[in-house]
């Protein structure tokens, strides 16, 4: 097990400027604050100003992956964005465990995350084993896709399209710019505001579920408005959930590993149940 940095090297309390160090996260000393977050007041108004240039980027990249641009772009586009977030929060003065991708810090992100896919894949197979819950699976968007398509949307469009660029931005850079990611320290402030902008960012492909999902078709009657003031709710506490278990695995590895689960087999479960 890792042990802090000793507070000094002739015992006793640090002095209020001094530093410890737990993995490759360092914190204030005396205040127990990670040092990303002990910012003076010009580099937290800094830090608002990059933050709402990342939230007008992701409109621009929801607009465009969803309206603009062919299927083909999707991945190339939507990881150059989520490049782009990683590069902006650098240039705030954000470190990469600062924003949930430290790189000495994986045993326990990794761990917790393979447990929750474990449980996902067992929860999926469940629910498509019971008469009661398959109908949720039957998911028009995944009728008529081949072996090879399949394939593709589960170990490459999913993962790296989808997963990288929505952890990075909702779970890692937007509360860090906010005030505090997830992975480091756990405040209600930025957490809310990342999943509120989550739930948003739901808005347009919530469109499609309306038409694609017979189960969701059918308890809403079909309504577009139902259908998306749901889904924005939904992924607004969904956001704040995934908050908590990066929180609980202490980085972006946990909630990419659970949301490419969910994600992922959760197509392959519709897959199988409309082909």
């Amino acid at each position: 097990m890792i042990q802090p940095t000793p507070p000094a090297a002739t015992g006793g309390s640090a002095p209020a400027g001094a530093e410890v160090r737990e993995g490759a996260v360092r914190f204030n000393a005396k205040r127990r604050i990670p040092l990303s977050e002990t910012v003076p007041p010009h580099a937290q108004h800094s830090r608002l100003r990059v933050a709402l240039a990342v939230i007008a980027l992701l409109i621009v990249s929801n607009i465009m992956s969803n309206r603009i641009l062919p299927t083909w772009a999707y991945l190339p586009w939507n990881l150059t964005v989520a490049i782009t977030l990683v590069f902006m929060a650098r240039r705030a003065g954000l470190g990469f465990a600062g924003i949930g991708l430290g790189f000495r810090q994986w045993h326990r992100p990794v761990g917790v995350g393979l447990i929750l896919v474990s449980l996902t894949a067992f929860v999926l197979a469940l629910a498509m084993s019971l008469p009661v819950t398959r109908d949720a699976f039957l998911d028009g968007r995944a009728a008529g896709t081949s072996t090879w398509g399949m394939l593709y949307q589960v170990l490459i469009r999913i993962p790296f399209g989808t997963v990288v660029l929505e952890e990075i931005a909702f779970r890692g850079v937007l509360p860090a710019l906010f005030g505090a990611s997830p992975s480091v320290r756990w405040k209600w402030k930025p957490v809310l505001g990342a999943s509120a902008l989550f739930g948003l960012w739901h808005l347009l492909p919530s469109s499609a579920l309306t038409n694609g999902n017979a189960a969701v078709h059918d308890l809403l009657n079909g309504s577009a408005i139902a259908t998306t003031s749901l889904a924005i709710l939904s992924t607004m506490l969904l956001g704040i959930v995934m908050c908590w278990i990066t929180y609980l695995g202490r980085g972006l590895k946990t909630t990419m590993l659970l949301h490419w689960a969910t994600n992922s087999l959760g197509f392959v479960a519709a897959w199988l149940a409309v082909n």
